[in-house]
Order: structure tokens, then C-alpha cells, then sequence
């Protein structure tokens, strides 16, 4: 899949993989620090191309093949470049956003209304610069103080800069209602240890849409990548596709 570009006013470059193909197009949000070569993109670009839907991956910038600096990356950056890669796609589409990808879900789901046909998230982590931060480390940061923490994954510690826990803060979701009408699916494994399986349960709570299902993996960790996983996210991705063609 050849790589091309989304630019945005300010001059950033958004790297960008377009899958063309029949029907809605599935739009992939990675998590944060990861990209669109991960195992769950990789799996959805793979099924695109088994089942003939049209998909489209990206880097957010500073990740993956995106120029930039990830210290600058905020979640109403992240957001925006997420829009700007939605505007490629013709007709109707079904996010699929991964821990913080889904969160900018929820935003993309609610912005672009009609046009969305459904939403999946995996492990979706909305609202975690609230929760996932104890009040020491939330201190520092309001105090404008960058913050490193160990990588649950291994390699360099994790970066949280002040910028974009202010964000997150600006763009807390959980409480409050949000006008998602289209179907809801939320896949969450149940020995997740960075993201609590009652977020899946606060998520269904808040959308405003009556068909809302959420699937717990047992032995599912965040990553939810094991290859019954994989199969899992795949077989929801294609009957939602298939539910939408139905209904157009």
C-alpha cells in the first residue's frame, strides 16, 4: 500500500495509507505513541483487502511516518489531523479507534454525525488523563512539569507533557451525553491492566445510540492483539459493514 499525504494549513504532513474499495470506508485511529503499522491496522488492512471495504490508516504527527515532534502532539492536534484524514473518504465511514484512538472517536463520531455508520473501539481509553493519572502526577503536570513513567511495553519511558494532559482535560467526554446515534461496539479484555474494564461500561452509558454491545475478552490484556483477537475485531468490523450496506 503506497504511502501518501494529508496537509494540514499549519504545513504538518500527515502520513497517510489508502486502501480503496467498495462501500463505507473504515477509518483506523491508533493509540498513543503507536502508528499505522501495528498488528491490529495491519489486521484490518489485510481483511480490506480479503473483503474489498475501502480503508484508511495514518500516523498522527511525530509517530510513524509522520514528521514532527511528538512532544508537540496534543489531543485537539491529534484530533484534527484525524478529521483531515476523514475528508479523503467519499461517503459513509466506521471508526475503529484503538485506547486513545478511541477517544478520538468519540470527538470524530460526534462531529461528523450522519456521516458515520458505526463505531468500534478497542480498549478505548477516553477521559485518561482524568483517571489514569494519580494526584501527584496531575499536580506536575497543571504545574506545566512534562512527565516520564515507566513503558508497561518495555524501551523508553513514556512521555506525557503538559500540553497534552491540559488537552485531555479540555476534552473529557465521560461526563457528559454524546449524540452517537450510529451502532456501538467495544471490545475490552478483562486483564487489561492500564485500562479499567468499567470505562467500556461508562462509554455505553454516555452515547446516545440503543445499539450498544460490549464484548469482554477473557484473558484479554490492552493490547488485544493475540490472534483470536484479531479474528474478533475483524468479524465486528464486517458485520457492521455488512449491517450498513443493509441499511443504505
Amino acid at each position: 500500500m503506497d504511502l501518501s499525504w494529508v496537509s494540514l494549513p499549519d504545513a504538518r504532513r500527515i502520513a497517510v495509507r489508502h486502501r480503496p474499495g467498495a462501500g463505507q470506508t473504515v477509518l483506523f485511529l491508533p493509540g498513543y505513541a503507536s502508528d499505522m503499522m501495528g498488528s491490529k491496522a495491519q489486521a484490518l488492512d489485510a481483511s480490506a483487502q480479503q473483503h474489498g471495504f475501502a480503508l484508511l490508516r495514518f500516523d498522527y504527527s511525530g509517530t510513524g511516518e509522520s514528521p514532527g515532534s511528538f512532544a508537540e502532539g496534543t489531543l485537539e492536534r491529534w484530533l484534527e489531523e484525524a478529521e483531515a484524514v476523514a475528508a479523503l473518504a467519499d461517503g459513509p465511514l466506521l471508526l475503529v479507534g484503538s485506547s486513545m484512538g478511541g477517544w478520538l472517536m468519540l470527538h470524530l463520531a460526534e462531529r461528523l454525525g450522519a456521516r458515520v455508520v458505526g463505531v468500534v473501539g478497542i480498549a478505548a481509553a477516553p477521559d485518561f488523563t482524568d483517571w489514569g493519572y494519580g494526584p501527584e502526577d496531575k499536580a506536575r503536570l497543571a504545574a506545566g512539569e512534562d512527565l516520564r513513567r515507566p513503558n508497561p511495553y518495555g524501551g523508553e519511558a513514556e512521555l506525557t507533557t503538559a500540553g497534552f494532559w491540559r488537552s485531555g482535560e479540555r476534552l473529557k467526554v465521560l461526563g457528559r451525553a454524546l449524540p452517537i446515534e450510529a451502532p456501538v461496539r467495544l471490545l475490552h479484555g478483562d486483564c487489561d491492566d492500564e485500562v479499567p474494564l468499567d470505562i467500556a461500561l461508562r462509554i455505553k452509558d454516555v452515547v446516545a445510540s440503543r445499539d450498544v454491545q460490549v464484548t469482554v475478552v477473557k484473558g484479554g490484556t490492552h493490547r488485544l492483539s493475540a490472534p483470536h483477537e484479531l479474528a474478533l475485531l475483524e468479524a465486528t468490523v464486517l458485520d457492521l459493514l455488512r449491517r450498513g450496506a443493509v441499511a443504505t
